[in-house]
């Protein structure tokens, strides 16, 4: 169980350092919406690469930031039943919509993206825009970097259902090492 708890509190390092990371970006984004706005109103001006990088940035923020949320259990999910469930229950309910549900879904994301991502960097894909950004390749990229870190992420959140069933993790317990938001 060592292995597996090692494996776990890795995962969701990796996972932590990268969510906080990434809502930085928010920020930026709201600052560059606002000279967008500033520029276009008031100067009677505008970028398109600065645009274009508030939507590559929002991309990256929902790509990269969902093996956060689901480490810290901001998925949706229907409640109606699982709140009364005992924390066991809970945990099997997590583990078999993880293996079933999450695991696949994710490879499958995977898979699929990944000749499309490919042809993307083939070509070096830019902008339609001459004064565009450059790499619309690196956004794609995106779609093979999201299911990546969500099965990772994924891997962890099974280890954890597994160690609550049996019996050596209690559900939704923090880890020792980490720090709140």
């Amino acid at each position: 169980m060592d292995t597996l708890n090692t494996l776990i509190r890795a995962i969701d390092r990796v996972t932590d350092v990268t969510g906080r990371v990434i809502s930085w970006l928010t920020l930026a984004m709201v600052a560059m919406t606002v000279v967008v706005v500033v520029l276009r109103y008031y100067f009677e001006s505008g970028s398109i690469a600065l645009q274009e990088s508030i939507t590559y940035l929002h991309g990256t923020v929902f790509m990269l930031g969902i093996a956060f949320t689901l480490q810290r259990g901001g998925h949706v999910r229907v409640d109606i039943f699982y709140r009364g469930f005992s924390p066991k229950r809970k945990a099997l309910v997590d583990l078999i919509g993880g293996l079933l549900f999450l695991l696949p879904v994710t490879l499958l994301i995977f898979v699929m993206s990944w000749d499309y991502v490919a042809a993307s960097w083939s070509i070096s894909e830019t902008s339609e825009e001459g004064t565009g950004i450059a790499g619309i390749y690196l956004l794609k990229t995106l779609l093979l970097l999201m299911p990546a870190t969500l099965l990772l992420q994924g891997i962890a959140e099974i280890g954890k259902d597994i160690l609550v069933l049996l019996g050596e993790r209690q559900l939704d317990q923090p880890d020792p090492l980490e720090t709140p938001i």
